[in-house]
């Protein structure tokens, strides 16, 4: 299988959202359904079915985050240099626009575009990697074409 790349941060986030499902989330459920088994007639008990419906996803996500972090590569930043990389933190500037951007790039389980986390495999990112300070890249986006050249490429 293929490894995951990912942050020490991205990392830590998972185990401990893995931490909090097992020790809370489930045995939360588990009374949950117990409670509501003790109303009677489960067919038309709709606070079972409820129940039911959200031990099955919290089990799935669960087995998500185990096998998440079964092939996880954790890549820590600040051992890189140079050209853009994963954990590379970029600072662009929109050549049509001058606005100022800064992504760090990671991997996509911990992607979170509003916090400045790109997924690696985005095309802004995919765009970036192999890039260094002053270059010029193209990006096809869903919303059109984007110019954007690399200011400062740091590795934190």
């Amino acid at each position: 299988m293929e490894k995951i790349p990912m942050t020490r941060a991205g990392f830590n986030a998972l185990e401990v959202e893995l931490k909090h499902l097992k020790s809370e989330e489930r045995p939360a459920i588990i009374k949950a359904i117990a409670e509501a088994r003790e109303h009677g007639d489960l067919s038309e008990n709709a606070e079972y079915h409820s129940a039911r419906e959200k031990q099955s996803f919290i089990e799935g996500r669960i087995k998500e985050i185990e096998g998440i972090i079964s092939l996880a590569e954790v890549i820590d930043p600040t051992t890189l240099s140079g050209t853009v990389k994963f954990g590379a933190t970029v600072t662009v500037v929109d050549e049509d626009t001058d606005e100022e951007k800064t992504w760090q790039i990671v991997g996509e389980h911990e992607a979170n575009i509003e916090k400045g986390l790109l997924n690696i495999k985005s095309p802004i990112a995919r765009a970036l990697i192999g890039k260094d300070e002053g270059d010029s890249v193209e990006v096809r986006t869903p919303g059109g074409e984007k110019s954007y050249e690399i200011l400062t490429i740091l590795y934190k």
